[in-house]
């Protein structure tokens, strides 16, 4: 069911925490982001700052002509999410319980009827975490690479 270009399109992520709003959207700009792909589970707390989902839609379309859409389907249940939180789990537990969850949710199906794996679509997915190490968006880029091939990379 993986489906292939010849030409491979890149998956790209980033995290916002520790970066200004000025590094942020340069970043998005340098690698011609054309739609942000929000992963966050809680996309509109006032610990978000410039990344609260509203804002960022206004400030991705007037800053860069970049596309927002925030997909549940690539969000962490709220209990897994507290469970690695409180360090109830672990990185591993989780790891395991997410990709059941993504199975669960049809995740292979869900990216080849919503997401193109055109070289011109450069998508990049965007969750809190400085790094992609221990950030369910590094899964989630698992799946398109395992979908379509794509080359993974961390902003």
């Amino acid at each position: 069911m993986t489906k292939k270009n010849s030409t491979p399109a890149k998956i790209f992520t980033i995290g916002f925490t520790k970066k200004s709003a000025e590094n942020f959207f340069e970043i998005l700009a340098l690698y011609k982001i054309t739609e942000l792909i929000d992963v966050r589970l809680y996309n509109n707390t006032q610990l978000a700052g410039f990344a609260k989902a509203n804002d960022l839609k206004f400030f991705l379309n007037r800053i860069a002509r970049i596309e927002y859409r925030h997909d549940l389907q690539f969000t962490p249940t709220k209990e897994l999410f507290k469970n690695y939180q409180d360090k109830l789990i672990t990185w591993e537990d989780y790891v395991a319980e997410f990709e059941k969850i993504m199975q669960a949710r049809r995740i292979v199906p869900h990216i080849l009827t919503n997401y193109s794996d055109s070289p011109e679509v450069r998508y990049c997915l965007l969750c809190t975490e400085v790094s992609a190490a221990n950030c369910h968006r590094r899964l989630v880029a698992e799946k398109f690479a395992e979908v379509f091939g794509m080359e993974i990379v961390h902003l």
